[in-house]
């Protein structure tokens, strides 16, 4: 059998072991694959794990052995589902493997901006704390998390852990999902003591923005949520507010929010993901004030990309024995 992982250097950079897959056949590898050279690659795959390498009928008209794709990855836009189907080709992702990681980034998002991490950090480094006259300094005013009210959007496994983390900083939590009838259950017995305190409830969306201080997305990136973060919803955010991205870039609408970053109409934002990425070099958002962007690493810790492989590995493993798991259907 012939394994075709066409971009690897999604994955790793040398740091992670894939002889594993070696067990199963033929492997062959290649840190990226331009879109003119896929169908040439894949042409004898019988298997191919790739990120967001595109699958369609045109990079897989020539892959006559091809049944089997898995993705190292959860979202699975990269797949032409239609085109698989009709082929008998059964696609697999991996999900919940970035949890931790994610919520981790998301409060090291916010514990930078209420601790005033990275300016102090710099006034440091530029020798401001030599020259002051007294053993500290308050060059940058910082604020305490305890009491704040943080608002989530999206409340799966992710929002859930932010949620659970938030709470032992003594945060007040509102949470947002498209059932809230649901999510307002899930606040009960996932955190009862915090439910009967009143310290979490669900929330509209209106409500969530217009009552928080900090507002943290995790939803993913659908017809619904596509610009959610509009020039609209941002005029009801506090003035005060903080916004954290660590979920689809297009879950925002960066003009919007350029525009309320420069006019002083929201505190500011922490983004992880961009609409188009890498980031362009005319992005709107660069240089944009109170912004702090980092590039797409919220799930990229060396334990998390680990277990993303593991799941990758174990949906082959069941696809070969006649169980296949977490299959995406059209």
């Amino acid at each position: 059998m012939k394994i075709v992982l066409p971009d690897i250097k999604t994955l790793t950079n040398g740091d992670l072991d894939l002889s594993v897959l070696e067990q199963y056949g033929e492997v062959i590898t290649y840190p990226l694959t331009k879109y003119e050279d896929i169908a040439g690659r894949v042409v004898d795959a019988d298997v191919i794990l790739c990120n967001k390498t595109p699958m369609n009928a045109e990079t897989l008209k020539d892959a006559k052995n091809l049944k089997y794709i898995g993705l190292f990855a959860t979202g699975y836009n990269n797949i032409d589902l239609d085109y698989t189907k009709d082929h008998s080709i059964t696609v697999c992702n991996a999900g919940s493997y970035s949890t931790e990681a994610v919520a981790q980034h998301t409060f090291a998002l916010l514990l930078n901006y209420y601790g005033r991490i990275k300016e102090y950090a710099g006034y440091t480094a530029a020798g401001g704390w030599k020259q002051s006259d007294i053993f500290c300094s308050f060059a940058f005013p910082m604020q305490e998390m305890a009491g704040k009210t943080l608002g989530i959007i999206g409340f799966g496994s992710i929002g859930q852990r932010v949620a659970e983390i938030a709470l032992a900083f003594r945060m007040k939590l509102l949470v947002f999902s498209r059932n809230l009838s649901n999510a307002e259950k899930k606040c009960r017995t996932l955190f009862l003591k915090a439910y009967e305190e009143g310290n979490i409830r669900a929330a509209d969306l209106d409500t969530l923005v217009s009552k928080s201080d900090v507002v943290t997305i995790h939803c993913p990136l659908n017809v619904q949520s596509e610009r959610m973060i509009s020039f609209g919803l941002l005029e009801k955010f506090k003035p005060t507010a903080y916004l954290i991205n660590t979920s689809r870039g297009g879950v925002i609408d960066e003009e919007a929010l350029y525009h309320a970053l420069e006019e002083g109409r929201i505190a500011g934002a922490a983004l992880d993901v961009m609409q188009t990425e890498p980031m362009p070099e005319n992005c709107r958002l660069s240089g944009a004030k109170n912004l702090v962007i980092t590039p797409h690493v919220a799930w990229a810790p060396l334990e998390t990309r680990q277990r993303l492989l593991d799941i990758v590995v174990e949906n082959l493993d069941s696809y070969l024995k006649g169980s296949p798991k977490n299959v995406i259907l059209k």
